[in-house]
């Protein structure tokens, strides 16, 4: 069978429409793993992922009769934009089913290639069944995203590119796996090829319908699947891709939403490319595998690994939610909730416990007149430091928890930490502007020092220039013209917001 598949996929009629993508080392990360990350670069293709392989070799081998009727496909995205350049390329109708979360500029990217495109169900699975149905009524071609021989033979046509390719012999390839179609076409290849070559599937962990598949001997089917990746969002897996990975793929390993974050921005610092969820996948599971193997007493040292990047098509308001994420699932930034007494001077003694670890965010609102709980962020690059700084906190009695882990802080509780202030008088609201550099908060309260007490406190580093606080702080009136004078000799800039309506509708 390994014959057969590699057979086709050296005859595979690919290269109408792809280019041979580079195979790039990831220098900065490479340097982080100690081994080599090799990058294959299928976010350079013309519709930005690998999916135009298998779309048009298997609608190249369609019949002019058939092309006549037009062809059918259901997608999450990319898969649609892959099977619409091949219909204008070759000249026929494609009908597109994809679901309604598919992120715009895969829809968008669909229908300027020329494809009719019909939104269906939360899941490729549910558009998948609407495809078919249409298809039938309508005598036309389907056309699968994954679960086809010639589909695999065009997806594994990138595999073929990186034995060409590599430089030094590769002990592994981290694969995206979705339906199956890339990994299956790929590790037949390879195993035909070079079987000493290890491969490893990466999955979501809230979509990895292989790796339960496998696991359970038998395809399965999903209840549901996350849909942050949603290029892998899948709910089962295919008849033919499940054999083959039953039979070539050597191991699978599903990674976190943070981790798959963490990713993005790793590719983004070596390529200067934003890839979707699903692109990341395989440098996401290179890098856990390796900790997994280090952890197990197997630390792997200046070998070779290549990950295939599958796709770059992301929507740019995600972007907000992968850079909050992409710190706490590197393992950069820690979350933790602290207990302070509610009395002028305690925050300025807090920030000198912490020491040197530097602030990614703040947040504290006064909730009554004796303890107050506060909401930080720190930069974590050095587990030492995290260490001792947490040792420090419980010395002194602030009773750190913490909250690196936790989903409910890390998808709202960090933005919602605040609220009204019961029984606060004489509450001041102002906005400031300071050089985001080290240091900066505690010069900041130093310079209160005591003489007001803060009632809300919000920062959050956002990696600008300029650091922004919102700052209520209780000011008597007889303490007045000293406040202005302090604003004025405080030396930044600032914005009273007392009387801006979201604090009048929300915080006051």
């Amino acid at each position: 069978m390994k014959g057969q598949y590699l057979k086709k996929i050296l005859n595979a009629r690919v290269y109408d429409v792809a280019i041979e993508s580079p195979l790039l080392t990831a220098n900065r990360l490479s340097k982080r793993l100690g081994n080599t990350l090799w990058l294959k670069r299928e976010d350079l293709q013309q519709i930005f992922c690998y999916k135009l392989r298998g779309a048009f070799n298997k609608m190249s081998g369609l019949s002019q009769a058939e092309l006549g009727k037009g062809v059918v496909a259901a997608s999450a995205g990319n898969h649609a934009q892959g099977v619409a350049l091949a219909a204008q390329k070759l000249g026929c109708r494609a009908v597109i089913f994809m679901p309604t979360t598919t992120p715009d500029i895969k829809k968008e990217s669909v229908e300027n290639l020329g494809g009719i495109v019909r939104l269906v169900g939360d899941s490729y699975s549910d558009a998948g069944v609407a495809a078919h149905q249409y298809c039938e009524a309508k005598n036309m071609t389907y056309i699968p995203p994954f679960d086809d021989p010639d589909v695999i033979a065009g997806q594994g046509t990138v595999a073929a590119e990186i034995i060409r390719q590599t430089q030094h012999p590769l002990d592994a390839i981290f694969i995206p796996t979705g339906g199956g179609g890339l990994i299956s076409g790929m590790a037949a290849y390879i195993k035909a090829v070079r079987p000493e070559i290890r491969i490893i599937g990466v999955e979501p962990d809230d979509s990895d319908a292989m790796t339960q598949s496998i696991a359970a001997g038998e395809r399965l089917i999903l209840d549901d699947v996350g849909i942050f990746a949603d290029g892998v969002a899948v709910k089962q897996v295919g008849i033919e891709t499940f054999r083959l990975c039953q039979e070539y793929v050597d191991e699978f390993i599903v990674v976190s939403t943070d981790e798959l974050c963490a990713a993005i921005k790793d590719v983004y610092e070596d390529t200067r490319s934003i890839m979707e969820p699903a692109g990341a996948l395989g440098v996401a599971g290179a890098k856990k595998w390796l900790k997994l193997k280090e952890d197990q007493g197997e630390p792997q040292k200046d070998r070779h690994f290549a990950a295939i990047l599958t796709g770059a098509n992301m929507n740019f308001d995600r972007l907000r939610h992968v850079s909050e994420r992409a710190e706490i699932g590197e393992g950069r930034e820690n979350i933790i909730a602290v207990v302070i007494p509610e009395k002028p001077g305690s925050f300025q003694r807090l920030f000198k416990t912490i020491g040197d670890m530097s602030i990614t965010e703040f947040n504290y609102r006064y909730s009554g007149p004796d303890l107050a709980s506060i909401f930080i962020g720190f930069q974590a690059t050095d587990h030492a430091l995290v260490e001792s700084c947490l040792a420090d906190l419980k010395r002194n009695n602030y009773h750190p928890v913490d909250l690196s882990a936790n989903e409910l802080t890390k998808v709202h509780g960090r933005h919602l930490v605040g609220g009204r202030a019961p029984e606060l008088d004489d509450e001041r609201m102002l906005s400031f502007q300071f050089p985001e550099r080290p240091g900066a908060l505690l010069d900041f309260l130093e310079q209160i020092s005591g003489r007001w007490n803060i009632s809300l406190f919000h920062y959050r580093n956002h990696g600008s220039d300029f650091g922004r606080v919102l700052c209520g702080l209780q000011v008597p009136a007889k303490t007045g013209a000293e406040f202005e004078q302090f604003l004025e000799d405080l030396g930044y800039h600032y914005s009273d917001q007392t009387n801006n309506p979201f604090n009048a509708l929300f915080l006051s």
